[in-house]
């Protein structure tokens, strides 16, 4: 009788710390379970105490908070910060606090419910990859009860927690990302992670540098320059695509399961620079009624050519259908302003001028601006899909979106210039941008 799997399997132990196999994919919550060998051979080379387990506890809340002398991402955050290093350091510290969290659950039942290593104690060799200790870290992995073997088993356990908070910070459902894991955990998203932080720390990071980190984080590949992508079992767009866009994050991505997605595809726009669109200035607009009611849409996704693929929001009004690269509506939404509720003595406007109609820009030639002061659309009545769809006909400077119950307040947000594009939308609450 040939050997049955469980006999052919690998057994954890010696250098061994996993049993992943070559490639697979797993959750965050999925992936940390798997490493937890690694904090067990910990425990038992150094017969840690519940004592103990408090020390390693504050390491981990340490390395993956902001802020801390022990921080793994020197990412300093504050009101001026760039929109998208705002976003990714609120992720980073939601994130930390849930893995901390789940180390601190693991290792008091590990002390109590250990892991077996049937292949013998478990010795791994890791690197140091400069993960600063706190002091009481320190003298416990270095001195008294440690040595060389705890040490390199918790350089190895940090560096896998690290690499998972990292992995993660791209989507805004990280929970649900199905994360590309090998027998040598999340080691692959290395020279990956180190581009993105680089760019996040040093400049103002593209947010097709973000995609193309969630894309290896999710397949291991890289590919075009895009907004989003297609991998097997699922989609990664921006999260606005689900949620209102006054309160959507402008950088971040949602994971879409969905069986049917069979291949890995780049979405991307239709017109590489929107500064070489044709434009239509809202003044010359023929006049348009009002229109009564949300506006019916849908999403069209086009075919995959060369890796690439393209889509656009369809909206249809008495026969006649606009069509808006989805593309350019998601980059004015990352570019446009949102209206901040303060009082300032500045580039503020006490009263909206001229208003124009939603239908009318949809089905405008090229994008939509204005030289001739400010106006005002009001898509209260619409779908936060069309809304979109309207930030993508806009030309996207000096774009204003607005709750609706700040009509009677000056106009407190936009780029140089009384002319801007205001959108009123239905109240939610909101932060500053």
């Amino acid at each position: 009788m040939p050997p049955s799997h469980t006999e052919t399997a690998p057994v954890l132990g010696g250098s061994r710390w996993n049993t992943f196999p070559e490639a697979s994919t797993m959750t965050a919550r999925e992936f940390f379970t798997g490493a937890l060998p690694l904090l067990q051979g910990i425990i038992d080379d150094n017969a840690l105490t519940s004592a103990d387990g408090e020390v390693l506890q504050a390491q981990i809340r340490a390395t993956l908070g902001l802020g801390t002398r022990e921080t793994s991402l020197p990412l300093a955050v504050g009101p001026d910060s760039a929109t998208a290093a705002r976003e990714v350091g609120a992720q980073a510290e939601a994130i930390g606090r849930v893995i901390a969290s789940w180390a601190t659950t693991a290792l008091d039942r590990l002390l109590t419910e250990p892991i077996p290593f049937p292949a013998g104690p478990l010795v791994v060799r890791s690197h140091c990859y400069g993960h600063l200790l706190t002091p009481p870290a320190a003298d416990l992995l270095r001195g008294r009860r440690g040595g060389p073997v705890t040490m390199q088993l918790y350089n190895e356990w940090l560096h896998q927690m690290v690499l998972l908070r990292d992995a993660l910070l791209p989507f805004t459902n990280w929970q649900d990302v199905p994360l590309l894991v090998t027998p040598s955990g999340l080691r692959h998203t290395e020279a990956a992670r180190d581009r993105f932080l680089t760019e996040l720390l040093v400049r103002q990071i593209r947010h097709t540098s973000i995609v193309d980190f969630a894309r290896h984080v999710v397949t291991g590949t890289s590919g075009p320059d895009g907004y989003g992508f297609d991998a097997d079992g699922g989609t990664a767009l921006p999260a606005v695509i689900d949620a209102p866009p006054l309160t959507a994050p402008q950088h971040l991505l949602t994971w879409r399961p969905d069986p049917a997605v069979g291949e890995t595809a780049t979405y991307v726009a239709e017109l590489d620079d929107y500064y070489a669109a044709p434009r239509t200035l809202i003044e010359d607009l023929p006049p348009a009624a009002p229109v009564e009611g949300p506006l019916p849409f849908r999403i069209v996704i086009g075919p995959v050519a060369d890796g690439t693929r393209t889509a656009h929001i369809a909206v249809a009004h008495e026969g006649t259908t606009a069509c808006v690269d989805l593309g350019q509506a998601l980059r004015g939404h990352r570019f446009a302003h949102r209206h901040r509720h303060r009082p300032t003595t500045g580039n503020a406007t006490a009263g909206d001028t001229r208003t124009a109609d939603v239908w009318a820009a949809l089905r405008a030639p090229g994008l939509v601006w204005t030289e001739g002061g400010d106006v005002t659309l009001d898509a209260t009545g619409q779908d936060d899909t069309v809304v979109l769809a309207l930030l993508g006909r806009l030309y996207p400077e000096n774009v204003v979106l607005r709750p609706a119950g700040h009509r009677a307040e000056p106009v407190t947000a936009g780029g140089n210039g009384p002319s801007r594009l205001v959108i009123d939308l239905p109240d939610h609450d909101i932060t500053d941008r």
